[in-house]
């Protein structure tokens, strides 16, 4: 099978809110109603037995601001297909895919740290990169890059983090990144710039 086929197949099957094919990728996007059904579709029925990434999406300013992108693998048929679907503030869950796809495991507990997206049916949804109880999602667009102040000063930096002159702008030079990187600079070459 190849990745036209196995794309005609979903949008066969199930509700296709947009097919996207560039640069040799196929992106399908479903409802998230649809997500699990086509997950399970992907590896029984059409081989994608390996899951290689779980990532997620802020539209911030669009509604549904969110998307979840599985990127799954076809070892068999050497085949790569992006599944998307879109996630409503307002709702923020997905089901889970731990049981077709074990690695999903991780993969969906950063999701759930980073960007507050929770997979109902998870083994053991928890944060994996903060600690439990940061009450904040660091990928959000709308989180400042300085970060926010931590009510927990034993476990964590209590204060925001200083910029120096940024936010992490460097300048086009020949020199050494560490020359470049904007904590390295004065403030007099910060003016400059």
């Amino acid at each position: 099978m190849n990745l036209d086929e196995a794309a005609s197949k979903f949008q066969e099957q199930f509700h296709v809110v947009q097919r996207t094919d560039f640069r040799d990728e196929t992106c399908v996007e479903l409802p998230i109603e649809q997500l699990e059904a086509a997950c399970q579709f992907a590896k029984e029925q059409l081989g994608f037995d390996f899951l290689t990434d779980i990532s997620s999406v802020d539209n911030f300013g669009d509604e549904p601001r969110f998307e979840v992108v599985y990127e799954l693998y076809s070892l068999n048929s050497n085949i790569h297909l992006r599944l998307k679907a879109r996630v409503s503030e307002d709702h923020l869950e997905v089901p889970s895919v731990v049981h077709l796809w074990p690695t999903a495991n991780w993969h969906e507990r950063e999701v759930y740290d980073m960007m507050g997206i929770r997979f109902s049916g998870h083994p053991d949804l928890r944060r994996i990169l903060m600690w439990e109880g940061y009450p904040y999602y660091p990928l959000r667009k709308d989180f400042p890059l300085e970060g926010k102040p931590s009510e927990m000063p034993d476990v964590a930096f209590s204060e925001k983090a200083p910029l120096a002159g940024g936010p992490f702008v460097t300048l086009p030079s020949p020199g050494h990144i560490k020359d470049r990187e904007p904590r390295a600079r004065s403030a007099e070459e910060l003016e400059d710039a």
